[in-house]
């Protein structure tokens, strides 16, 4: 029973410290700092690529989205890859004014094949861009993203990821729960981080990449989660990647929970196999470089499944100490309780400050708040399904919100009215 004491209490410690170290992370985002320097001042030409398998239904949209754009529009072109597609997304991108690449491959099917296929051609071409902005297919597109991308380019920035904020958040709990996630991740890890000198992720949709970055070896990436993958690399590499809070894009978050699942699934799975491939090159990169932003990133790669298991064996330990009476039953139930209050409870205060520093109106988004411990409770869930059977198949989200620009910046309006 001793040595179960010695092992509960150094697993305390260990949760503890780690949560602590993100709390003042977080508290970094209140942070204002002045504007970084301007390095040069033109405007740069960009690639819009949009990765599409079978959307014809919302493609369009953001395809007028981005013609829409405050920015030159000799200076940037929209691609769309139309990645194994048996639908009309090809036609119907082309008719919106996109330029369409088909590509067919029954093996190598997500996202980062198709992007890694799209870009080595580019690369082989010597296609005369500065720059290329990720999207996917459902997105919608704020006036000002390119603008606001360029002017990071001219700062310096290589690899920067926008605001990821949601079309549909007030549809049902699921799509409240994904727009706490991400307005969470956006305030409290990625701009915190950038506001310290530490480093953002790239976070699947949104983003920009300056384009000599991926000349030498392609879009290279093998994990399911090829946006984290792509960041670890760059951290390893000792490469900071930017932030920009003013370059927006609007994403469609799944209305099903068996959608939704598969989808978290997928991210879960990815995370594991990023943790496999890049663990020991995170720790590797801390000795070479010695700076914060590598050890931060390792944090973040053990922050997931590793802390879940850490978790998962610490309350674990507390009910066998309580049957082997080194326990209380008070004791244990403080134990337990320390775990559910900050897992389930404390999220939701999180969110209310982060929607009231944002802006953002609450009301709408009280049913959400609500069910917010009903969405991490299955996350969790998801993890622990993930610690025993690894799925590693690509499903394929259903998109069929048709919803322009000028409605979400109206549905907006409305919520913060009501």
């Amino acid at each position: 029973m001793e040595y179960l004491y010695i092992v509960q209490q150094a697993l305390v410690w260990i949760i503890t410290i780690f949560w602590l170290y993100q709390l003042i992370i977080s508290v970094c985002s209140l942070i204002k700092l002045k504007d970084k320097p301007m390095i040069s001042n033109k405007n740069h030409r960009f690639m819009a690529i949009i990765p599409a398998h079978n959307e014809e239904n919302v493609i369009e949209e953001l395809i007028e989205s981005l013609k829409k754009q405050d920015y030159p529009k000799d200076l940037f072109d929209i691609y769309v890859i139309a990645d194994n597609c048996t639908d009309n997304t090809a036609q119907v991108s082309k008719n919106a004014g996109a330029i369409v690449y088909e590509r067919f491959d029954s093996e190598k099917k997500t996202k980062g094949y198709a992007l890694d296929w799209f870009l080595k051609q580019k690369i082989k071409e010597d296609a005369q861009y500065d720059a290329f902005c990720i999207f996917d297919a459902d997105n919608i597109v704020d006036k000002n993203f390119i603008k606001n991308m360029n002017k990071k380019l001219c700062q310096g920035e290589e690899v920067v990821q926008g605001y990821r904020d949601i079309k549909n958040p007030t549809d049902n709990w699921i799509t409240a729960g994904y727009a706490i996630f991400y307005w969470t991740m956006n305030r409290f890890y990625h701009l915190a981080r950038y506001n310290i000198g530490l480093s953002p992720l790239i976070n699947g949709t949104g983003f920009m990449v300056k384009f000599d970055v991926v000349k030498p070896n392609g879009w290279d990436t093998k994990t399911l989660t090829e946006d984290i993958e792509f960041s670890l690399k760059r951290i390893i590499k000792g490469k900071r990647l930017g932030w920009a809070t003013d370059a927006i894009v609007y994403d469609e978050q799944p209305l099903g929970f068996m959608q939704s699942w598969k989808q978290r699934t997928r991210w879960t799975v990815g995370h594991m196999q990023c943790i496999k491939e890049y663990t020991k090159p995170l720790i590797l990169s801390i000795k070479e470089h010695k700076t914060m932003m590598n050890f931060d990133g390792f944090l973040y790669i053990i922050g997931s499944i590793p802390m879940f298991v850490a978790t998962l064996i610490l309350l674990l330990l507390n009910f066998i100490m309580y049957a082997g009476n080194g326990m209380t039953a008070t004791e244990l139930i403080i134990n337990v309780l320390r775990y559910i209050i900050p897992t389930f409870l404390l999220p939701i205060g999180t969110a209310i400050v982060i929607m009231w520093l944002d802006k953002r109106p609450i009301k709408p988004m009280i049913k959400g708040l609500l069910c917010y411990p009903l969405f991490l409770g299955s996350w969790l869930l998801i993890n622990f399904k993930c610690l025993f059977k690894r799925d590693t198949s690509w499903d394929k989200i259903e998109h069929v919100r048709k919803i322009n620009i000028a409605e979400v910046k109206e549905i907006s309006t409305e919520e913060v009215k009501n």
